[in-house]
């Protein structure tokens, strides 16, 4: 008598195809979160001369709010030539590996918070694309007149090259910071992930980030600001938004005979 094939074995494959067609969705999708994210010089074209004269009712407007100086906070560093470059490589080389890599980790140790993660994500991207295009923005590295230099030019690495030349990177999107909002967006997403007494140490990552886009010249105090406020709605709205209960159909009363 023939052995029938368990049950099992005969769902393997279709729960291992289904698994790989989530997986490539789920790739395909943070890939065009991170394409938007570097969404370049089309947004820009035109707009040099708005973004430069941004750039310096920016500065004035922070230096008339008593915000930090920028330029005040990157001659402190400058004297530390070792801080200055781990601040440019920070920059550089922290930012996009360690948000893949907490989308990475929330989809293989917790599925029930990743949908959720990127969801803010890709809600905080479209939202600071559109700002981009309403308001370009030089960063404070290109206003030599107030003081500030391109660290990453004097001491390496450099992320950007020449504005003139550069094809791959929109240099006048300084407003608002997605580096900073990135950050702070994944140190929520892995407190709330995670459990124990040192899980809020993932705001070190926003905190840093934050001084490093400053002390590197590519953000000014009001691009957090405005990232942050942008990402509190984003929240807001998440934790408004829940699905429609199911609405089940009555089923007819049998009449009793």
């Amino acid at each position: 008598m023939q052995e029938e094939a368990a049950p099992d074995a005969d769902l393997a494959p279709s729960r291992l195809r289904a698994t790989t067609n989530r997986a490539l969705r789920e790739i395909a999708l943070v890939v065009i979160l991170f394409l938007a994210y570097k969404l370049g010089r089309v947004a820009a074209e035109g707009h040099v001369g708005e973004a430069l004269a941004n750039a310096r009712d920016v500065w004035h407007f922070e230096r008339l709010v008593h915000l930090p100086s920028e330029s005040t906070l990157q001659r402190a560093v400058m004297g530390h030539e070792w801080l200055i470059k781990l601040a440019n490589c920070y920059y550089a080389y922290v930012h996009f590996p360690i948000t893949a890599a907490c989308l990475i980790w929330m989809w293989i140790k917790r599925p029930e918070h990743y949908v959720r993660t990127r969801r803010m994500l890709a809600w905080l991207t479209a939202a600071a694309l559109v700002v981009h295009l309403l308001m370009p923005l030089a960063p404070p590295r290109m206003l030599t007149a107030m003081g500030m230099v391109d660290t990453g030019k004097l001491f390496g690495p450099a992320v950007y090259g020449s504005p003139t030349s550069d094809s791959l990177t929109n240099q006048y999107a300084a407003m608002p910071s997605l580096h900073v909002g990135w950050a702070l967006a994944v140190a929520i997403a892995l407190i709330g992930a995670t459990n124990g007494r040192w899980r809020r140490l993932w705001l070190l990552h926003p905190i840093i980030t934050l001084f490093v886009v400053l002390v590197t010249g590519n953000h000014y105090w009001i691009d957090a600001i405005v990232v942050t406020v942008l990402l509190s709605v984003v929240l807001a709205f998440q934790a408004g938004w829940r699905p429609a209960p199911a609405v089940g159909i009555p089923q007819p009363r049998m009449s009793e005979s």
